[in-house]
């Protein structure tokens, strides 16, 4: 750590935070794109805590990358729920224990600094889009505990009229499916959310979307049926997002892109088995357009840490190589 980093080299510092419902991840990049320090703290329940977890997560990156509260430019939140994005108010994060909290408001008195708010789904495309050459246009699709995507045109989160652009996970593409947490049957997040798979598993475990996959190889009929539904589930968002916004690119991510090779070869393999009958799929060679992050990439923090530039600029090539842990 080089004390004074930020003072040094005259540089300004953008913070970004991922709080998400278990732990907070943040990063402080430069105005080169360059990653100075990632942190990651635990996540506390409650409005109050959620504050005191930014704030402390925030100082604990500033002595990680040797600034100081005075070198922050801005401060980007990337947080689950409903985000007012021009107030910075987030309503309905129920996994935090949040009805409705200003951050901004509250945090503004510790760090003085312009705080930036969104969904973490959004701030996460942000991110991933920073970290590809060019401004094609793309969407994130979040593959975790539940199941939204984010996207990203001419380098700028689109948000639709009411903030809900990218919910794939709660269209329903099964009448006769199981039933989805938002009252409809056969959502997308059915088939290939990592929750539902998990209840739909029923069997104790760690990690059970990997235990599915090495039960579907080990000859398990109900794991092998289950793993056949992340992948139609999966290529059902990925076609959703492709017909409905013409994205080129589909990027992958969240806590399933664990699954890393397997993943990307079930999803490759359903998407080409979908368009093998159909003239006009096989043109959009959708297999081929997807990609999966690596496991542990930082993406919605350092979406976070670009929210200040998003309205008016693309996103600054972020040089990930650069991270610390």
């Amino acid at each position: 750590m080089v004390a004074g980093i930020a003072r040094l080299d005259g540089r300004a510092i953008r913070v970004g935070l991922d709080v998400g419902g278990t732990k907070t991840d943040a990063v402080a990049i430069d105005d080169s794109g360059e990653i100075l320090g990632r942190v990651r703290r635990p996540t506390g329940w409650g409005a109050d805590a959620v504050v005191r977890g930014i704030l402390d997560t925030t100082f604990a990156l500033a002595e990680e990358a040797g600034f100081e509260a005075a070198d922050i430019r801005s401060v980007g939140v990337g947080i689950p729920g409903m985000v007012d994005s021009e107030t910075g108010r987030v309503l309905h994060a129920v996994n935090l224990g949040v009805e409705s909290l200003d951050i901004s408001e509250r945090a503004r008195g510790v760090i003085d600094a312009p705080f930036a708010v969104e969904n973490d789904v959004k701030a996460a495309a942000l991110g991933a889009a920073s970290l590809r050459p060019g401004d094609d246009s793309m969407a994130y699709l979040n593959l975790g505990t539940g199941v939204a995507a984010g996207v990203i045109t001419d380098g700028r989160i689109w948000r639709g009229k009411h903030g809900s652009a990218g919910e794939v996970g709660h269209i329903s593409v099964d009448p006769n499916g199981r039933v989805c947490g938002c009252g409809q049957r056969g959502c997308v997040e059915t088939l290939c959310g990592g929750g539902a798979l998990a209840r739909a598993w029923g069997r104790p475990g760690e990690l059970p979307v990997l235990d599915i996959f090495d039960a579907a190889e080990a000859g398990d009929p109900v794991a092998a049926g289950l793993r056949a539904d992340l992948a139609r589930g999966a290529a059902a968002a990925v076609r959703i997002l492709v017909l409905s916004v013409d994205v080129e690119t589909v990027v992958i991510g969240g806590g399933l892109t664990a699954l890393g090779a397997r993943l990307q070869s079930d999803l490759e393999q359903a998407l080409r088995a979908d368009a093998e009958n159909s003239a006009f799929m096989r043109s959009l060679h959708l297999d081929e357009r997807i990609e999966l992050l690596p496991t542990g990439s930082p993406v919605a923090a350092l979406g976070a840490a670009l929210l200040d530039a998003a309205p008016a600029e693309c996103p600054t090539p972020v040089k990930e190589t650069a991270a610390h842990g």
